[in-house]
């Protein structure tokens, strides 16, 4: 029998404010890298509930989705002294509002900074990205594309689970 193939989950957010967007400065196996607030989904919470949990763990932002940008499909393949690391991204993306930035707040181990960039910005620094959908969501976004909320379900088994693990 062969291995189910399983992308990992992840969200992002795509947060404008005055013409500039929100991205993190991270520590990355690669060297410092720009990025999306973005993250792993977590056991028992929603890609609505896990975007907002990231933005504010990486960049001490309040974040509430208020839309998604996009759905994003992604293969990363890394050359490591034991072999090849080869991971597929299945990327929920999200716009919203943002609130004011909590001082004091600790950022999530990796991350250095929370930087406020423009379009072009963003664009001219491609080689310091994590990823291509940098670029890409944050244009999704510019371009005006968004859907609604809804068009995410997730099922109350998904915290139900959850219920199940912690007893």
């Amino acid at each position: 029998m062969t291995e189910r193939w399983k992308p990992s989950a992840t969200v992002a957010a795509v947060i404008e404010q005055n013409g500039r967007f929100l991205l993190v400065e991270e520590h990355t196996p690669e060297g410092l890298r720009l990025n999306n607030p973005a993250g792993h989904l977590d056991p028992g919470e929603s890609p609505v509930q896990g975007c907002a949990r990231e933005v504010l763990e990486e960049t001490a932002y309040p974040f509430v989705p208020g839309a998604l940008v996009g759905i994003y499909l992604s293969r990363f393949v890394r050359e490591l002294p034991d072999g090849t690391q080869d991971i597929t991204y299945l990327r929920f993306a999200f716009c919203g509002t943002v609130g004011e930035r909590i001082e004091g707040m600790e950022l999530d181990q990796g991350i250095v900074q929370a930087l406020w960039l423009t379009p072009e910005d963003i664009r001219a620094s491609r080689e310091r990205h994590r990823s291509p959908l940098v670029v890409q969501c944050m244009e999704d976004y510019l371009r005006g594309q968004r859907y609604p909320l809804d068009v995410i379900h997730t099922d109350p088994s998904v915290w139900a689970s959850l219920q199940t693990l912690q007893k």
